[in-house]
């Protein structure tokens, strides 16, 4: 739960140290699942401080040591699963991989397939749309920026916990932005505002969005006022 939290603030450094602490903490529990899960929570941190190759290959190794039991799999074993593979795929995509972001995405769709429905098994939230979701995100990282527009308004997210709704329409608004399309992307997160008020108004990347909003030469008035709730300046380079 830390090591989210402080992700999500853009505190890296101190995502990784709870990260480690979490996998120290696990490998002593001798829970397979539980070690994948933090394993998974050390990869994203990882992610936060740019250390894209090790993020892909931690993923990758504790995916190898969960796939030999994939033939019993429980809905959690392939919950974990799944989930190793989309932070591969994040990974993979910000070092501009194609071809091992579209391996890492196939085999958690796989995995999804094999799940049948939008599920939370360990925290993971994971099913096809969490699939969909990241394959958002990983065209986002790979400049796919049209495919992103295409994709992220389709995706139905509301059998997912709130977080992830709300994360998905930050990265909707992300594209939306990079498309020059402002006005959608302001209302995607005034709508997810009141759903997550906290999650939109300190996620590190809705304050980016939010300070190139209110940079425009006419700042809609919508916008300005987001910025003033969530705190975000945009001339001012002390603000996270």
């Amino acid at each position: 739960m830390a090591t989210a939290l402080l992700t999500k603030l853009g505190e890296a450094d101190l995502a990784a140290i709870s990260a480690s602490r979490g996998l120290a903490a696990a490998n002593t529990s001798g829970d397979i699942l539980m070690i994948g899960s933090l394993y998974r929570s050390v990869a994203h941190a990882l992610l936060a401080i740019g250390e894209f190759e090790q993020a892909i290959a931690l993923t990758r190794a504790a995916a190898d040591h969960l796939e030999p039991g994939l033939g019993l799999a429980t809905p959690e074993y392939l919950s974990v699963y799944g989930m190793l593979h989309l932070v591969g795929a994040v990974a993979s995509s910000r070092r501009d991989d194609r071809v091992d972001t579209t391996a890492f995405l196939t085999e958690a769709d796989q995995a999804a397939s094999r799940l049948g429905h939008d599920a939370n098994y360990l925290w993971t939230a994971f099913g096809p749309t969490n699939v969909k979701i990241h394959r958002v995100t990983a065209a986002m990282e790979l400049g796919d920026v049209q495919v992103a527009v295409d994709l992220g308004p389709r995706v139905d997210t509301r059998s997912l916990p709130t977080e992830r709704r709300v994360r998905h329409a930050i990265e909707t608004a992300r594209a939306y932005v990079r498309w020059n399309r402002v006005d959608e992307a302001l209302a995607v997160l005034l709508t997810a505002e009141q759903d997550a008020p906290e999650q939109v108004r300190y996620h590190r990347l809705s304050r980016i969005l939010v300070r190139e909003m209110i940079r425009l030469p006419r700042p809609a008035t919508r916008a300005v006022e987001l910025a003033h709730r969530m705190g975000v300046h945009g001339t001012d380079p002390r603000q996270p």
